[in-house]
């Protein structure tokens, strides 16, 4: 799958040792940045590139990486097509992608370590989108408003 990840100075490093676990599962991986650790760098300049590209079709899912992840989850959202979800659980790694058709998931670098980030992203590559018609009514509900 080719996957896009980004990162501001508080998800850096965790999105450096992401980025290498993926390109060892053999994904293609698409590095929005941050190059190098820069603090005081904002998430908005790495994640809507990222969410953009998600949108656009350019990678078919992203993972954003900030200190909480929820800063990362807000500006994603803002993209119309995106769907992001902060993430800290197994369930809603997998049920996010299953009923809601997430296409973005956001961690938190100080709040998840990366063994969990592992199994966290795994769970959302792996799961694919059920399109139950109560999943594509709600979705449509959503994407009404986006326009």
């Amino acid at each position: 799958m080719k996957v896009g990840i980004g990162a501001d100075h508080g998800g850096f490093e965790l999105k450096e040792m992401l980025r290498d676990y993926l390109k060892n599962l053999r994904h293609e991986v698409v590095d929005f940045g941050a190059a190098s650790l820069a603090q005081g760098d904002d998430f908005p300049d790495y994640v809507i590139p990222l969410a953009k590209a998600v949108a656009s079709g350019e990678v078919e899912r992203g993972i954003a990486v900030c200190g909480s992840g929820v800063g990362a989850c807000i500006a994603a959202n803002k993209v119309s097509g995106v769907r992001a979800a902060l993430i800290t659980d197994h369930f809603s790694a997998h049920q996010g992608v299953e009923d809601d058709n997430m296409n973005v998931m956001t961690i938190g670098g100080r709040v998840v370590g990366f063994n969990v980030a592992q199994e966290l992203v795994t769970s959302f590559l792996n799961a694919k989108f059920i399109g139950a018609e109560r999943h594509l009514r709600r979705l449509e509900k959503v994407h009404q408003i986006e326009k």
